[in-house]
């Protein structure tokens, strides 16, 4: 199977519900994005994903049961970047990426290292410190180790994944759009992605499928025209939302309707 499922995932913070039997599907050759607002879920349902926390329900990548493969397995499927990546040692940038082909199948590859970070820009500064680049800089560092991992979309006819936690979170709008170029040509060569997003426009553009999740639970998933509507967006967000639509069809854009929650 070329998809990644998650199963009636619950996640429990004490004795809060951060999430609540959500399950969602996605496929290969799709970039998929989760939205919603602040505290709604997209980061804990892809920490449950990624198994960095302890959740309920099932998670199945190329239909094998993750809880049932060994890291090593799982790296060689699929590459995560988080949020933020904090080192404890002076690494450089390139060091970074190469921990890619460390966890990865491109370890044979000796052209990578250098490939990667000049894929997101970034090929002047393989040797400087990783904790001597700017936030925008590491975070554009993070995801070339994540190619690196995954360089190529598809192995032995599997596809592979990346899984990014807002992925353009700190990248001004020329690297925004480049960052999700890149996840659409990942996809379109045969991959899947996976990415928590909170640019509604941006999601708009390149994702293939949204989910929607407010209040820990899953609201709406589709294409974005059948998501990113009006009465779904303003009950996700709490404020009203109008939806209206670029000259080229079919896809929205985003903008509040009222300057008060």
């Amino acid at each position: 199977m070329t998809t990644l499922e998650a199963r009636d995932i619950s996640v429990r913070y004490g004795d809060m519900l951060a999430l609540d039997a959500v399950t969602l599907t996605a496929r290969a050759g799709d970039v998929t994005a989760i939205v919603g607002p602040n505290g709604s879920g997209k980061s804990t349902l892809l920490g449950a994903i990624t198994g960095t926390l302890p959740h309920d329900g099932t998670v199945h990548l190329n239909g094998a049961e993750t809880a049932t493969q060994k890291p090593r397995q799982l790296a060689a499927q699929r590459a995560v970047m988080p949020q933020a990546t904090r080192l404890a040692f002076p690494f450089t940038a390139l060091e970074v990426v190469r921990m890619g082909l460390q966890a990865g199948t491109s370890g044979e590859r000796s052209e990578v290292p250098m490939q990667a970070p000049a894929r997101v820009g970034m090929a002047h500064h393989a040797h400087r410190a990783y904790q001597e680049l700017s936030g925008g800089e590491a975070q554009r560092v993070t995801l070339a180790r994540v190619l690196a991992q995954v360089w190529r979309p598809v192995d032995h006819g599997q596809p592979r994944w990346m899984l990014l936690d807002e992925p353009v979170a700190s990248l001004d709008i020329a690297h925004q759009l480049q960052v999700m170029q890149i996840a659409r040509e990942f996809a379109r060569a045969g991959g899947g992605v996976l990415a928590v997003m909170h640019d509604l426009n941006l999601t708009a553009l390149y994702a293939d499928r949204v989910a929607v999740l407010s209040g820990g639970r899953l609201l709406a998933t589709g294409t974005p025209a059948e998501v990113l509507t009006d009465t779904t967006l303003s009950r996700a967000y709490g404020c009203a939302l109008r939806v209206s639509t670029l000259p080229a069809p079919g896809v929205p854009f985003i903008l509040p309707h009222a300057a008060s929650a």
